[in-house]
């Protein structure tokens, strides 16, 4: 189980602070799909970031019970100046998976072909989407933290998406944060709604789009 207890996130802006997550406490269950929705600046992607560990939260206690993945299509964790084939190594090699079955699933999924042996810091943002979508996806986690923009290129590609992540992982926890009010009912068992710092969980998605529609 994922736990969120009594999480408070703060930034120094000039003459202050902004506090932008104010005593979040949710959990996310083994299986669980949770949606998160909230208008511009309600704390999405700084929620999604602090649960990942990219940032740590001003106070309060995230207790992480399950593996969990960095977002999906985070890329700027790469380093520009190896090639593609190299950060997947460096990546499989920190998680300890076999490193041959790692590259060869990125490079069948993200479809990339000679461009996986080029510098990352060549690639254009949808390239290095497509690299960190199937990295992300060859490191098998309990749970997926998914920001937004989480399909990439055309639309077999995107189909190749929801098939990998909703179907072939049906079995495993996400935190989704979308817009899409489809994704969230046919993928989430619940969702959370963010709004001045503060957060309320719905089991029923069709409310939960009620209360998010009428902020």
């Amino acid at each position: 189980m994922i736990r969120v207890l009594d999480v408070v996130k703060e930034y120094h802006v000039k003459g202050g602070s902004r506090r932008v997550l104010d005593g979040i406490t949710f959990d996310v269950s083994p299986g669980e799909r949770l949606g998160v929705l909230g208008r511009n600046g309600a704390g999405k992607s700084t929620l999604v970031r602090l649960l990942g560990g990219v940032e740590s939260p001003t106070s309060g206690v995230i207790e992480r019970g399950m593996s969990l993945s960095w977002p999906l299509a985070l890329h700027g964790g790469f380093h520009g100046s190896l090639s593609g084939v190299d950060n997947v190594k460096f990546v499989a090699r920190i998680y300890d998976r076999p490193v041959a079955d790692v590259l060869t699933y990125v490079e069948e999924f993200s479809e990339l072909g000679r461009y996986l042996r080029e510098p990352v810091k060549t690639y254009s943002s949808g390239m290095r989407a497509r690299l960190a979508f199937g990295l992300s996806l060859a490191i098998d986690f309990d749970c997926y933290l998914i920001d937004e923009v989480i399909f990439v290129g055309d639309p077999s590609f995107h189909a190749k998406c929801r098939r990998e992540l909703f179907e072939r992982r049906a079995d495993r926890a996400m935190l989704l944060v979308t817009h899409d009010a489809n994704i969230l009912r046919s993928y989430c068992t619940g969702a959370l709604v963010l709004h001045r710092g503060r957060s309320k969980l719905f089991l029923d998605i069709d409310v939960a789009l009620e209360v998010y529609a009428a902020l």
